[in-house]
């Protein structure tokens, strides 16, 4: 399983690679920069918690009376992530999820929050994605971004959920970001304090255990099954080519606020 887990690296390894050296980070040079950053983003970073979810309810009993289901170790492997994700401690020590925490650190950023507080309140009120987007009036690289998720979210296939969850969400903001981030959090009185904090949080969680926890789950789901890794790796690619293009949003409009650049937004 670890040499299949392995060829599935190696085949993500180009697009990983131009997610990583993507030159939207390099353009954050602005407290102004960072909000509408954030203002796309929080977008994948609350869809996130369905997708981690609806893997908690395939690999655990959600359901009375209690049985066991999958295996006792694939339910440990969720449920410490979603112990970490859902339940974390922020900077001053309260337990909260990394959707709030990152909602907090927009507010204190002074980041628009409305679009993504509408967003919510529509899918609560209807459930008609397509309604809270229109609502919220989300950018179409976003819209494009959320609602693959929720194709895999909806999915019978659990291991394309563990193959998205693993490779196309935990490991795709480089620690660079993370210093530029602290950098500027110096020069603008604190107002990045929060989000340096949550993204501390997302280099040392994401990048250490829950990567290790997540790759062994995938191990586990996809066996030694070489159409299930052959899945899994096809859908790891399209994870990451959604995340690339909402990166190539981002990065055009912060350019285009800048006069950098002349071109039409999705």
């Amino acid at each position: 399983m670890m040499v299949k887990l392995q060829e599935l690296k190696k085949k993500i390894e180009p697009i990983q690679s131009q997610l990583i050296n993507h030159p939207l980070y390099t353009s954050l040079s602005t407290l102004d920069d960072i909000k509408r950053f954030m203002e796309s983003h929080v977008y994948a970073v609350w869809d996130f918690m369905s997708l981690l979810k609806s893997l908690q309810f395939e690999l655990t009993c959600n359901s009375l009376p209690w049985f066991p289901v999958s295996t006792a170790e694939n339910r440990y492997l969720i449920n410490e992530i979603v112990l970490g994700e859902e339940s974390d401690r922020d900077k001053l020590g309260n337990r909260t999820s990394h959707f709030e925490m990152y909602l907090e650190a927009m507010e204190e950023s002074g980041a628009s929050t409305k679009g993504i507080h509408t967003f919510i309140k529509q899918m609560k009120l209807t459930g008609d994605i397509d309604w809270a987007f229109k609502c919220a009036e989300a950018p179409q690289a976003v819209k494009d971004f959320v609602k693959y998720t929720f194709q895999i979210v909806y999915s019978p296939k659990l291991h394309a959920k563990a193959a998205v969850f693993t490779f196309g969400r935990e490991d795709v903001i480089p620690k660079m970001f993370y210093q530029l981030v602290q950098d500027l959090n110096k020069t603008n009185m604190g107002q990045l304090e929060r989000f340096t904090y949550y993204l501390e949080r997302h280099i040392e969680l994401d990048g250490d255990s829950h990567k290790f926890l997540a790759e062994k789950m995938l191990m586990n789901i996809c066996g030694d099954s070489p159409i299930l890794w052959e899945e899994a790796t096809l859908e790891s690619i399209k994870a990451l080519k959604y995340r690339l293009a909402l990166w190539d949003y981002i990065y055009l409009l912060i350019n285009k606020e800048k006069g950098g650049l002349n071109l039409k937004l999705g």
